[in-house]
């Protein structure tokens, strides 16, 4: 199974898999990251892509102290379902 790549250039992180690349698009404000949108290409689909994105996304936003704002409903979800990461969601 291929890694998780973090793509800063690109506001992203991406799992590339034969020809298909899973995306998940942020975008950074002050010491926010807002989850904007999450891409799983059909062929990708069921076999946790979406979840490591996200998990990703994440873990990179705890290692570097931003608070989270999941725009994307997928990482709402995901979000829903992993408590762990609750202490990362903005309040405001």
């Amino acid at each position: 199974m291929s890694e998780v790549t973090h793509e800063p250039a690109y506001h992203r992180f991406e799992v590339r898999l034969d020809r298909a690349t899973a995306i998940l698009v942020y975008k950074l404000g002050g010491d926010t990251i807002y989850f904007v949108h999450t891409e799983v290409p059909p062929e990708m689909e069921g076999k946790g892509i979406g979840g490591r994105l996200a998990k990703a996304g994440l873990e990179y936003a705890r290692e570097n102290e931003l608070k989270v704002v999941a725009r994307c409903p997928f990482v709402a979800s995901y979000l829903q379902r992993h408590p762990e990461y609750s202490d990362l969601v903005s309040t405001d």
